[in-house]
């Protein structure tokens, strides 16, 4: 089996310096090898601060001050998170020109956090580093919206017209960011190797992703521990540590 994984990981090094252009599409595996807890694991902190429905917070203050407590508690989980070699390794693709984007199912801005321009990775459910007002689209910065929400135990509101802000996440029962789905559902239809890390892809409409640029003639790589129900389609699946799979590209 030993075997069978290091030829696994030659034959990706192999693809990846064939391919002309990459993309990497990211979920919660990349991240946890930096602390972030993802949703599937037994224990996890997200099943104690469940994100809040969108119609629930978008009707009711109470559950407007759940969220806002849940977020916080979840922040303090993973406040010392920092990109790992994973994620250093896919930078370093975009910094060689090889990648011409990243798309990712997280929200924790790790990606952008290891060097890679905000306008080079596709947020799908959003970001957790920051609010906007579900009105008007302000931003508004959590280190200014935590201290007054600790203080008051108020939900916060826009400065600019007073409507509910919130964390800039898609949750449960809100739309899907349109432009960033058209974006990435463009890269799929023209790369040349599309590379899964650390996704179950068990979640839609991002999970049709890889079968998008499989069927456009793209490579497709599977890089997680556990299989995915897409993994009969895959050219190539390496079940391994993202981080020792990944490492010498980093360097």
């Amino acid at each position: 089996m030993q075997d069978e994984t290091e030829d696994a990981i030659a034959e990706l090094h192999a693809m990846l310096q064939r391919a002309d252009s990459i993309v990497s599409f990211t979920g919660a595996g990349i991240s946890t090898e930096s602390g972030v807890p993802d949703f599937r694991t037994p224990g996890s902190p997200w099943m104690v601060n469940k994100p809040i429905p969108f119609e629930a917070f978008v009707k009711s203050p109470e559950a407007r001050i759940e969220a806002w407590r849940r977020k916080f508690a979840m922040d303090d989980h993973y406040r010392d998170a920092r990109p790992n070699i994973g994620h250093q390794a896919l930078a370093r693709l975009v910094t060689e020109g090889r990648s011409p984007a990243i798309v990712t199912q997280n929200i924790d801005g790790l990606h952008q956090a290891s060097g890679v321009p905000d306008e080079q990775v596709v947020e799908l459910h959003g970001n957790g580093t920051y609010a906007t007002c579900l009105n008007c689209g302000w931003r508004h910065e959590l280190d200014a919206i935590r201290p007054i929400f600790e203080a008051t135990g108020d939900p916060p509101s826009c400065i600019m017209c007073a409507a509910p802000v919130k964390s800039a996440t898609i949750s449960f029962g809100q739309a899907m960011p349109q432009e960033a789905m058209m974006r990435a559902q463009a890269l799929a239809l023209e790369c040349d190797l599309f590379l899964v890390v650390g996704s179950s892809l068990v979640v839609y409409p991002a999970a049709t992703l890889p079968v998008i640029a499989r069927r456009q003639g793209a490579k497709l790589v599977i890089l997680n521990r556990e299989p995915t129900e897409l993994d009969e389609i895959a050219d190539l699946v390496v079940r391994a540590e993202i981080g020792a799979v990944l490492g010498r590209l980093a360097g």
